[in-house]
């Protein structure tokens, strides 16, 4: 053999040698990359969604006694009915983000419309140009800026009957919210008004009017609150921030909304708690800041809709970077007692729901892999199979993929 032929080996070798290897490398990179990215709608994904929500404490303790009706929700949203989701936007519950997960992530056959340099999406139905969705990014503040269950529930019906021109009896109205812990959602709002944040155009109407100064004088004069200390947000007595949540979801009309001479202090707050528990388990469905992934979890299971991204926990937020004494910790407390109360009172249902709706998700899935085993043509005792395998979640593999 010449040296020209020897050469041309050689470089034939090293050609086939990079072909190969390309080829072994792609094969690598498609097995942990493609099935979290290619095969987002496949029924094979149902196993691998499960494995990405934790699973319920068998050792929780309930505090409340909750009827299965209390439990269960299963709602069937006809999205080209005259179904419509209503978005009650607590301040600082991490509302602005499951806004936008509502708006931007959810697998629809006609997803909203999301403009670059546009603070609202057009959420149409896929039928028709009407809307399914009554929310900040949608609708915008339409009732008002963070209105209220009082202030919605009056309000959304004739909204919706001006925006698309006529008036209609036959809508559902599911409602929906988020609530977080009172201290650290109070010390969120705190560092918000301190950076200069109002909410001066809400409204807070209530039995067809908005309050007097007198009956919701100012915590500040001038323009906003910035730069006050957190000791003199909690001094001011008209604070809107204390028992947010609770005020939030109660009905305001039962005790003569803003006017503390109608009720007795004592009974009042009685009343708004009872009042806001009440909606609240009427609601549809409701998530906690603090439990993303079980959040995530009910709403695709209440309303069946599923998320395209899975919900993400972020627990380094300003109010988790406040250093506080027991004894301020004690008076934020007791500035939200009733916060707390409802607080309680909503963790323990949240998990309770939890818990059953994975016990029927588990014994759901345990009757489908009986019936497949069944009918196997390939089935034996014991018998395991690239079909079990376990395929790797999403966080799993946005890690591999920021990693290459």
């Amino acid at each position: 053999m010449n040296d020209t032929e020897r050469n041309m080996v050689e470089r034939t070798s090293k050609f086939l040698l990079i072909v190969v290897g390309s080829v072994f490398f792609m094969l690598i990179l498609y097995q942990y990359v493609a099935p979290g990215v290619i095969n987002f709608g496949s029924p094979q994904r149902y196993e691998e969604d499960m494995t990405i929500f934790p699973t319920p404490d068998p050792h929780y303790v309930k505090k409340y006694y909750f009827p299965i009706k209390d439990l269960e929700r299963n709602i069937d949203f006809e999205i080209k009915g005259e179904d419509v989701i209503v978005f009650l936007h607590i301040q600082k519950t991490g509302g602005t983000t499951f806004g936008r997960h509502l708006v931007q992530n959810v697998r629809l056959e006609l997803p909203c419309d999301c403009r670059p340099g546009q603070k609202k999406c057009t959420c149409y139905r896929p039928n028709r140009k009407e809307t399914w969705l009554f929310s900040r990014f949608s609708t915008g503040w339409s009732c008002g800026l963070h209105a209220d269950w009082t202030e919605l529930t009056n309000c959304v019906p004739g909204v919706l009957n001006k925006k698309e021109s006529k008036s209609k009896k036959t809508r559902k109205f599911y409602y929906i919210t988020l609530l977080r812990d009172p201290v650290s959602r109070y010390l969120s709002e705190w560092r918000h008004v301190q950076r200069g944040a109002t909410w001066k155009t809400s409204l807070h109407m209530c039995d067809g009017r908005t309050p007097t100064p007198e009956e919701l004088p100012p915590c500040y004069e001038g323009s906003d609150w910035s730069g006050c200390t957190l000791q003199q947000f909690m001094d001011c007595p008209y604070n809107l921030a204390n028992n947010r949540q609770v005020r939030m979801l109660a009905d305001l009309s039962l005790v003569g909304c803003y006017n503390l001479s109608t009720v007795p202090e004592k009974r009042r707050s009685q009343l708004l708690l009872e009042s806001a528990k009440k909606n609240l388990r009427d609601m549809a469905f409701f998530g906690l800041t603090e439990f993303q992934r079980k959040t995530q979890y009910l709403f695709e299971r209440t309303f069946h809709l599923k998320f395209i991204r899975p919900f993400m926990q972020y627990n380094s937020t300003r109010a988790a970077g406040v250093d506080l004494d027991n004894n301020t910790i004690q008076r934020i407390e007791e500035l939200n007692d009733l916060d707390m109360k409802l607080y309680d009172y909503a963790k323990d249902l949240f998990q309770q729901r939890y818990q059953y709706k994975h016990m029927l998700d588990r014994r759901e899935q345990r009757l489908l892999r009986g019936q497949a085993s069944f009918h196997s043509p390939f089935r034996e005792d014991g018998a395991g199979g690239e079909g079990t395998a376990r395929l790797p979640t999403e966080d799993y593999m946005n890690h591999i993929i920021n990693g290459w």
